[in-house]
């Protein structure tokens, strides 16, 4: 299952992206306004169909504003099949387009293909259920609210989230984060993982869990 963002100001047609792809399990957020997906968090989306001639702005142009802010698929969806219109889509940072009118099996087969083989690193943000992680900024937040971390909590927050099914005990965190031995290394991590749990809680949360004897994973 994926989330997905259409863009096209025929509402005709996002109706009918809505029924194909939800039928695929897929969460579909439509939007017929394009203007409107600058003021959106492009982070909690894994691909977007973006139709290229609309009213105002078109397309290729949000795709050019976009693309720094957004690592997942973009798909165009264009009438317009000459080479040129192609070439220029992909150069601003397209992944594959659908030539208008597609069929629906086509639609669900693009879009199915570009999420099984989307390998890319995350390099903005990745969603961890009501935590999202925003790299770039270096900083995590729940419900668009800032979790207050130091550097280190942070760094240390990072590490097990972005290795989600690693356990790290005390020492592997120390010398990722830190990249030196220290004896002192059990009080230092133990602190911090408390810091930030402190801080999560505030939220009703609690991501870090810890394996008795071994150390400390996040929670999927």
């Amino acid at each position: 299952m994926a989330k997905i963002l259409a863009v096209d100001d025929n509402i005709g047609i996002l109706k009918v992206i809505d029924k194909a792809l939800r039928k695929e399990g897929h969460v579909i957020k439509t939007e017929q306004d394009p203007k409107d997906i600058f003021t959106m968090d492009l982070g909690e989306f894994d691909l977007i169909l973006l139709d290229v001639m609309m009213p105002e702005v078109d397309g290729f142009e949000i795709c050019k504003n976009i693309r720094e802010d957004f690592d997942g698929p973009i798909i165009f969806l264009t009438a317009l099949d000459d080479e040129n219109s192609l070439i220029k889509g992909l150069g601003l940072g397209g992944d594959d387009y659908l030539s208008k009118p597609f069929s629906l099996v086509e639609l669900r087969a693009r879009v199915n293909a570009h999420i099984r083989r989307e390998k890319r690193e995350r390099v903005n943000h990745i969603n961890l259920g009501e935590i999202k992680l925003n790299i770039k900024g270096k900083e995590f937040s729940v419900k668009d609210n800032i979790i207050n971390l130091t550097s280190s909590e942070y760094e240390i927050a990072e590490l097990l989230a972005l290795n989600r099914n690693q356990v790290f005990s005390r020492e592997q965190i120390f010398e990722k984060i830190y990249g030196y031995d220290k004896d002192s290394f059990d009080s230092t991590i133990t602190e911090h993982i408390k810091n930030i749990r402190r801080k999560f809680k505030k939220y009703n949360i609690s991501p870090i869990k810890t394996e008795w004897g071994i150390g400390y994973r996040w929670k999927e």
